[in-house]
């Protein structure tokens, strides 16, 4: 555990070299499910993992009334306890828009971002997203895939391997191929904090998207072709920051760790190769 900002965090650390913090989506998730996937980078690079505020094993006495502020002042807080001047922060789905806020709040702090999939932080790209989700849980493929599960008798035979596959189910819409889903790691979000963080960004919003356009940060953008998020977003938030490079994963949905996990690691690498020489 690690203090955050009035909280205690659960840290993973893995590898030897330069220093990357990894930030899990969510809000209100865990770390878990990033491994195996982004722990490939720890032959190279001193990986650190956390649980933020409220999932995991990071838990607040008041889920309900978490704020984006309370996450960057998190992450602010295990900085100044790592003792690192800058941070290098590889962030994936919510976790890229967390590195966001970070750097607009203490760009002098961050040395470089690379964002996997970030999720979206104005306009209508997440209401576009809800909607393809929604579509893609229903598709005809998911359908048959949940018809099969609930036609046969694994629930008897095995109710932890039934229970890892309804979770399978009820992702499968980031996925290019829902068959891909097969052996995510599982991980739960909590509901509150997701909420109250989400609401708490309503009015920060506008603010946002012009601070990003002064931000003066090495920036990998990742995103897979097939996300439900729009690669309008990731095109947009590309343009607008002014040292961001913007790579788009062809065969990939919203994973592109389990969907095409040698490109995204390889250019992951490749950027901090660059950064750290």
């Amino acid at each position: 555990m690690a203090p955050g900002a009035g909280a205690e965090l659960f840290v993973k650390e893995m590898g030897a070299g330069p220093e990357v913090v990894v930030l899990h989506g969510g809000p209100g998730a865990h770390h878990d499910y990033l491994i195996p996937g982004f722990d490939r980078l720890a032959d190279e690079f001193h990986l650190y993992f956390y649980d933020q505020r409220g999932g995991g094993r990071s838990r607040v006495r008041r889920p309900g009334q978490v704020t984006w502020h309370d996450h960057v002042a998190d992450l602010e807080a295990l900085r100044v306890e790592w003792s690192m001047e800058r941070l290098a922060l590889l962030g994936y789905s919510w976790g890229g828009l967390l590195a966001l806020l970070y750097a607009v709040e203490r760009e002098m702090n961050v040395r470089l971002l690379v964002l996997v999939d970030p999720a979206a932080g104005w306009g209508d790209y997440m209401r576009e997203f809800d909607a393809e989700f929604a579509r893609r849980s229903q598709s005809e493929t998911v359908q048959a895939m949940r018809k099969e599960l609930e036609s046969s008798d694994l629930a008897q035979r095995d109710i932890a391997e039934y229970r890892r596959r309804r979770f399978e189910l009820s992702v499968a819409g980031y996925f290019r191929d829902p068959a891909a889903v097969r052996g995510l790691t599982p991980f739960k979000v909590q509901a509150q904090v997701q909420s109250s963080t989400w609401a708490s960004l309503a009015t920060h919003r506008s603010q946002l998207r012009g601070k990003l356009a002064a931000l003066e940060l090495p920036t990998l953008i990742l995103h897979g072709r097939h996300d439900p998020i729009p690669l309008g977003w990731a095109e947009e938030l590309a343009s607008l920051m002014p040292s961001a490079e913007l790579v788009v994963l062809e065969e990939s949905g919203h994973v592109p760790y389990v969907e095409e996990p040698e490109r995204t690691i390889a250019e992951i690498r490749r950027f901090l190769r660059e950064r750290f020489s």
